[in-house]
């Protein structure tokens, strides 16, 4: 999962380790399905830092609650707000998350590195998508060889 370490950094999630925090405002459908079917309490996450100097894997989250609706979709003052939306079948969900573990930064070029990582969606030219999916043989290959 990506996030701009102005918006929601591993420093904020490292500041209240017992907080889940949700995670508002992603406006991509392919994005949304990936927390809606893919993400369950429990399961781990990449938090990565991006739109910034250095971007990258910085840490390690977990996923607290299943996806539900999105609260800022709701909210006119929000800048995720959706007048579309219809709270009887909200358009956007979004899933909480709790910090697990600050890793060493590791940069794309990094990980490019790594030919056990060359199919990594995240990796992938034009891959902008805030949630994107890690499968099991990269998250092993991640925990005992990169971080």
């Amino acid at each position: 999962m990506k996030s701009e370490p102005d918006d929601l950094s591993i420093d904020d999630l490292a500041a209240a380790p017992a907080q889940a925090f949700e995670w508002t405002g992603v406006r991509n459908y392919q994005a949304r399905n990936y927390m809606r079917d893919l993400m369950q309490p429990g399961d781990r996450l990449l938090f990565w830092h991006s739109s910034c100097p250095r971007p990258g894997i910085a840490g390690l989250a977990e996923i607290v609650a299943a996806a539900g609706p999105d609260s800022s979709q709701f909210d006119p003052g929000s800048p995720y707000f959706d007048p579309r939306s219809d709270p009887s079948s909200p358009r956007w969900v979004s899933v909480s998350v709790r910090f697990v573990a600050r890793t060493p930064l590791v940069s794309p070029a990094e990980l490019r590195r790594h030919p056990a990582l060359a199919d990594m969606v995240v990796l992938r030219r034009g891959n902008r998508l805030s949630v994107m999916p890690v499968t099991v043989q990269e998250w092993n290959y991640l925990m005992e060889e990169v971080l």
